[in-house]
């Protein structure tokens, strides 16, 4: 029987995450006056998580006003989901109750990993979350102006912490592990080692046949392979992230960290009523690098595939390109490393305080986008992360992989 479509059929939308996927696909989702939007989040506020190391130093407090970047039209719902039902497509909420859904975009973002080092739970201080940054704050302002600092993990988050706190006249070690910044090309890579050098901070990585990973950490000190004992009175935990486990937990397949699996629409491998976004999608098992930059256009993918299934159109697959990494390095200097669109860093980029410049632009623009969003439905463009050639490439080897074997006929007697 054919549907009737000028009987108008309101669709309830769950978002399960107020971070930036989730927002972004909250805000996107109200060009159709006939779907109704809930957005469950934990906090009552939005964090920009981008700024967290400037919380710990006091530069920034993180955290919007969830007035300014969200739609009108969406009702916020403070709460933490704790199972999702996908066959009666109903949540069920930490403080009691469920809220039913016809489609659910699964936005619960990433946080800190559980260190496996000897002592790091319990004497390093993760700054992954809003509420973690805001433990160590005053234990930074506690601290004594010559109190040892170490940072363990050189990637972003460890490199402008470590930076942050250094030009606040902070004694500061970086503890890399092996390399660092990982994802910066040699030359970006000596860009920031230059920087961190000039404002006082000690590097220790893995060359020259050193052991700079960390094995134990105590309430005073920080151990390495090699056997050096660092003394630390305040010991910052960047190394690793990871996501929750509720789409685990709720029987949703998903890739060996937790993320969700999807297809390349963001469609659950389970449930077609299921899309994910952000750090917690892993589509066709090929999940982007966690970050800011792949979470709001991923935000607006889930949201478009959702109202593509809701108009009854074929949703558009994930084609999805970088433009490099930004590191701030203080207020006063950070660093934009270009890259390949499919996310390999390139020899370009730009340091000092034109660095810094892009960084706070971004910063800026990232809050920008989302209340745009928020006032005019359907105003993000996607069109600027066309041609990801690089993984149509994965995606076709991955597939050659997944084939079964070919068989041999048996040869006539």
């Amino acid at each position: 029987m054919a549907e009737n479509t000028d009987v108008a059929v309101d669709v309830d939308v769950v978002v399960i995450g107020g971070g930036y996927a989730g927002v972004m696909a909250a805000n996107r989702l109200t060009q159709r006056d006939d779907v109704t939007v809930t957005l469950i989040n934990p906090r009552p506020n939005f964090v920009h998580r981008i700024r967290l190391h400037q919380l710990v130093s006091g530069s920034d407090n993180a955290v919007v006003d969830y007035r300014d970047v969200l739609a009108d039209g969406v009702r916020l719902v403070v709460d933490t989901v704790t199972r999702i039902d996908a066959t009666g497509r109903r949540v069920t909420l930490a403080a009691g109750g469920t809220v039913d859904y016809d489609y659910l975009i699964y936005a619960v973002g990433s946080g800190s990993a559980d260190p496996s080092v000897p002592g790091a739970a319990e004497f390093a201080h993760p700054i992954a979350t809003l509420e973690e940054a805001q433990r160590l704050r005053p234990i930074v302002d506690a601290a004594p102006a010559t109190a040892a600092v170490t940072v363990v993990g050189a990637g972003p988050t460890g490199i402008e912490t470590a930076a942050e706190l250094a030009e606040a006249g902070r004694n500061v070690t970086l503890v890399c592990g092996e390399v660092l910044g990982p994802y910066l090309h040699p030359r970006g890579r000596r860009s920031v080692a230059g920087r961190l050098a000039a404002l006082g901070v000690t590097v220790l990585d893995g060359s020259d046949a050193a052991d700079a990973k960390v094995t134990e950490v105590t309430r005073d000190a920080v151990r390495l392979g090699d056997g050096r004992e660092l003394s630390s009175q305040v010991t910052i935990w960047t190394a690793g992230f990871a996501v929750p486990d509720l789409a685990a937990r709720s029987g949703l397949s998903t890739d060996a960290l937790g993320r969700l699996l999807t297809d390349e629409t963001l469609t659950s491998v389970d449930d077609e009523r299921i899309v994910a976004a952000g750090d917690s999608a892993a589509p066709s098992d090929l999940p982007l690098r966690m970050s800011c930059q792949a979470a709001v256009p991923l935000g607006a993918r889930a949201a478009d595939t959702v109202l593509s299934r809701i108009a009854g159109e074929q949703a558009s697959p994930l084609n999805q390109v970088f433009a490099g990494q930004c590191i701030s390095l203080g207020r006063r200097a950070g660093i934009f490393q270009f890259a390949h669109r499919y996310d390999v860093a390139l020899w370009f980029h730009i340091d000092g305080r034109p660095g810094a410049k892009i960084k706070e632009f971004i910063c800026q623009g990232i809050v920008k986008h989302l209340a745009t969003e928020a006032r005019k439905a359907g105003s993000y463009s996607l069109h600027r992360v066309s041609g990801g050639t690089k993984r149509r490439q994965q995606l076709l080897l991955q597939a050659k992989r997944d084939e079964p074997p070919a068989t041999t006929p048996a040869r006539a007697a």
